[in-house]
Formats: C-alpha cells, sequence, structure tokens
C-alpha cells in the first residue's frame, strides 16, 4: 500500500495549516479540543484512522473522567499503541487533562491498571485538606522556561478540573505548577511530548495560546508520511 502524505493546506494569510489529529477513543473532551485546536490554527480532525494518525504533523491525547475506563477504551480501539507510536515518531504530542495522566505509568485511581508509560512517575490524589476536585481557575508558576508558556504574561490563569495529577518526581520534566494546597503539578514535557493537567481549550486567552504554540511546532515539524 502507498504511504499516506499529508499535504498542508494553505489558508489566505499565506500560513500553512498543519493536520493535527484529535485521538477518537470515545472519551474526552472531543469536539471542544478540536474547536481549540482550529482556532488556533490548525487543520484539526477527531479520528480513530491509523493512516491518518501516522499522516499528521501532531497528534492530540484529551481525556476527561477516570484512568481505568481511558485506558480501557484506548486498549478497545487499538489507539493506545497508536499514541505510543506518535509518541516514538518524535511529532508533537499532547495529552490533556486525563489523556496527561495516563501518559504515566499508572494511578491511585486504578492501582493495578498500567499507564502508556511515557513518564515513569505515578499519578496521585492531590494531598492535604482540600477539596476533590479542583474545579477552578488557578494560577500556573513556571517551573522552567518551555515553549508551551511562549508568549503568555505572568499571570497565567487556567482553567482546572481534576482529583489527581502526577508526582513532581526529581523535577526534570515539569513545566509548571499550581497551588491548590502546596505545589501540585500543571504541566510536563520531555522532547516532543506536551501534556497539561489544566483543560487548555477551556482556559480563553491563555489556552488559545498554548494550543496555538502546540500548532506551531507541529507546523515546524518534518511533513509527516504514514
Amino acid at each position: 500500500m502507498t504511504p499516506l502524505r499529508h499535504h498542508r493546506i494553505a489558508p489566505v494569510d499565506g500560513r500553512s495549516r498543519p493536520l493535527v489529529a484529535i485521538l477518537d477513543y470515545g472519551i474526552g473532551n472531543l469536539h471542544s479540543a478540536q474547536k481549540g485546536f482550529e482556532h488556533a490554527g490548525a487543520d484539526a480532525r477527531l479520528t480513530a484512522d491509523l493512516g491518518l494518525i501516522r499522516a499528521a504533523d501532531g497528534v492530540v491525547l484529551p481525556g476527561v473522567g477516570a484512568f481505568a475506563p481511558c485506558m480501557a477504551a484506548l486498549g478497545r480501539t487499538g489507539l493506545d499503541e497508536a499514541a505510543l507510536q506518535a509518541v516514538q515518531s518524535g511529532r508533537p504530542f499532547m495529552g490533556i487533562c486525563v489523556g496527561m495522566q495516563v501518559l504515566f505509568a499508572g494511578s491511585d485511581e486504578a492501582p493495578g491498571v498500567s499507564g502508556l508509560g511515557v513518564f515513569d512517575r505515578i499519578v496521585r490524589w492531590i494531598p492535604g485538606p482540600v477539596k476533590r476536585p479542583q474545579m477552578q481557575w488557578n494560577v500556573l508558576q513556571r517551573y522552567c522556561e518551555h515553549p508551551m508558556l511562549d508568549d503568555l504574561d505572568d499571570p497565567i490563569w487556567a482553567y482546572f478540573v481534576h482529583s489527581l495529577a502526577p508526582e513532581m518526581g526529581d523535577g526534570d520534566d515539569v513545566v509548571a505548577t499550581c497551588d491548590y494546597g502546596g505545589p501540585v503539578v500543571a504541566a510536563v514535557a520531555r522532547d516532543n511530548v506536551w501534556a497539561a493537567q489544566f483543560h487548555p481549550e477551556k482556559s480563553s486567552r491563555v489556552g488559545l495560546r498554548i494550543l496555538a504554540n502546540f500548532v506551531s511546532a507541529a507546523n515546524a515539524a518534518p511533513a509527516a508520511i504514514g
């Protein structure tokens, strides 16, 4: 079979629109994520088509709800392997909310259920005498400089809905934290993989800028060939 080559779409302003595949495994903020990436300048597609995912310039794994159902749905659709292949390809990849959490080795929420293991730490319940879930706007505190937060002035407000967050570990992968009874991991990154515990697609101007930064990274990546 001839490999699928994606030709980027050139809008009227002359800039190309990279193809961003949003993994459609039946769970997640799918349509809001798609609309967010479209507003950020991508040719965003909800898809479970493996050829289209391989051809995409960037891949997004959204998610809401609980760790175990998300992992079960990814396995049932075969998109767990597609996600790992996209990560390993070096193309820009982004996990959002539970889509971030499943990139880790496991979660306190689902003992015995393995995550994708892109990051080798565990997702833990938010500690301390705080209300769970955190369901509010909160300020992102930069942990390191990273393109995810380019062109954003402090304070950076983002919208959160979650009861768990990844362990801090040694901090090498942490991009931002928020203060919720103590420091809570809000964003991580390693090489081509970005992940946000908050919802960029619900975070107004800040979220749109973060999505646009990802689209820029996808646009700068070599054109994908499946």
